[in-house]
C-alpha cells in the first residue's frame, strides 16, 4: 500500500516534521534508506546512521527530531509507531471468500459467506467458523472446533477437536493446538496412556508462531489468555495456564499445569518445571530453568553464560572439588567453634 506521510500520521497519532505530501511505499534501516521509504530510530545505538540516512522520512523521539535531516514522525515510542505505519504499509487484498473446490467440509459445519477456507483444507463436523475468517492451505479443523472473527490460519495448522480460537488471532504455519498431553501412568514398569479429555482455549488477539505445540488439557482446559504472542518451536504442555499479554520467545518449554502470569516474559529457551506459578509481570532471562514458584515480580535469571573453553574446563574441575571444599571448610569451623581464641 501507498500512503503519504500525511496519512501515516494521523492514522498513528503521530506528530509531524516536514512535508505531509511525500509519498511512502515502504519501510527500510537508516543505514540502507532510500527515497519513498520510511525508517525509526529507536534504538540509541543506531544514532550514527541518522545524519547520513537517505531515507524518504524516519520515526523518532523529540529528543532527536532537530537532528533530523529528513522529514519525521515524532513519536513518544517510535518501536510503536513504526509497528503501525509497517503494519499500515503491508496490508494485502483480502483472501478470496468461500470454500475452495479442493477442501473436505462436513455437513453440518457453520461457516459464515465471509469467510474463506484454502485449498485442501479439512474442516470436521460441528465446526464453527466466525465472519472474515481466513484459513490457509492444508489446514486441519478438527470436530467441534470454534474460530472467532477475522482470525488467521495461515498454512498447515492444526486444531484438534473441541479448541476454541477467539477473534483476531494469527497462527503461523505448523502450529499444532489441541494435541494429547503427555500423561502416562506407570503399571509394574509399562507406561498406560491417561486419556485427556480437556481442550484449549485461546483467547482473542493471540499470536501463535510456526511449529508451536499447545497441548489439551488431562481434565479441565488448557488456556491462553487474550493478547498472548507465542514464539515459534514453543511447547506448552497440558493445562497450562499463560495470563493476558503475556510474551514467549522461540524454543521456551512449559510442563503441564503451570500457570503463567500476565504481562510476563520469558525470553529463549527458557524451561519451566510444572505444578508452579509465576507472577504477574516477571521476566525471565534466556535459557533460565525455573524450578520453584516465583511469587514477586522481577527480573530472573539462571545458568552460566558461554565462555572459552579453556575457563570452562578449569570452572567444571574446581566445582568437582566444591563437595570435599565444603567438608573440609565445616571440619574447620567445628574446630574453631571448639576452641574460641583460635589458640591451640
Amino acid at each position: 500500500m501507498t500512503l503519504t506521510l500525511g496519512d501515516l500520521a494521523e492514522r498513528t497519532g503521530a506528530q509531524l516534521q516536514g512535508d505531509a505530501a511525500i509519498v511512502i511505499d515502504g519501510v527500510c534501516t537508516l543505514q540502507d534508506g532510500r527515497p519513498g521509504r520510511i525508517s525509526f530510530l529507536a534504538n540509541p545505538q543506531y544514532r550514527k546512521y541518522l545524519a547520513d540516512t537517505r531515507a524518504g522520512a524516519v520515526i523518532l523521539d523529540a529528543a532527536h527530531a532537530a537532528d533530523c535531516p529528513v522529514p519525521a514522525l515524532i513519536s513518544g515510542n517510535p518501536y510503536v509507531t513504526y509497528a503501525r505505519v509497517a503494519t499500515l504499509l503491508s496490508e494485502t487484498a483480502p483472501a478470496a471468500l468461500g470454500v475452495h473446490p479442493s477442501a473436505v467440509v462436513a455437513a453440518d459445519c457453520r461457516i459464515d459467506p465471509t469467510a474463506s477456507i484454502g485449498p485442501l483444507c479439512v474442516i470436521e463436523s460441528g465446526a464453527e467458523i466466525a465472519p472474515g475468517v481466513a484459513i490457509g492451505p492444508s489446514c486441519v479443523i478438527g470436530r467441534d472446533v470454534r474460530i472467532g472473527a477475522d482470525t488467521r490460519l495461515v498454512a498447515n495448522v492444526t486444531l484438534c477437536h473441541g479448541v476454541q480460537l477467539g477473534a483476531r488471532c494469527l497462527i503461523h504455519p505448523g502450529a499444532v493446538i489441541g494435541s494429547d498431553g503427555f500423561g502416562l501412568a506407570n503399571e509394574s514398569g509399562r507406561w498406560l496412556k491417561v486419556p485427556q479429555l480437556g481442550s484449549v482455549r485461546v483467547g482473542d488477539d493471540v499470536e501463535i508462531g510456526a511449529n508451536t505445540s499447545i497441548d489439551r488439557g488431562a481434565l479441565e482446559d488448557t488456556v491462553i489468555g487474550a493478547g498472548v504472542k507465542l514464539d515459534n518451536q514453543i511447547q506448552v504442555a497440558h493445562n497450562v495456564q499463560i495470563g493476558e499479554h503475556t510474551a514467549v520467545a522461540g524454543c521456551v518449554g512449559i510442563s503441564g499445569s503451570a500457570k503463567i502470569g500476565a504481562h510476563c516474559m520469558l525470553a529463549g529457551g527458557v524451561g519451566v518445571v510444572g505444578h508452579l506459578e509465576i507472577a504477574d509481570g516477571t521476566v525471565v532471562t534466556g535459557m533460565s530453568m525455573v524450578t520453584k514458584s516465583i511469587t514477586e515480580r522481577g527480573v530472573y535469571s539462571s545458568g552460566l553464560a558461554a565462555m572459552p573453553s579453556d575457563q570452562w574446563n578449569k570452572l567444571v574441575a574446581r566445582l568437582k572439588r566444591l563437595d570435599d571444599m565444603a567438608r573440609r571448610l565445616q571440619a574447620l569451623e567445628r574446630t574453631l567453634e571448639r576452641k574460641p581464641d583460635g589458640k591451640e
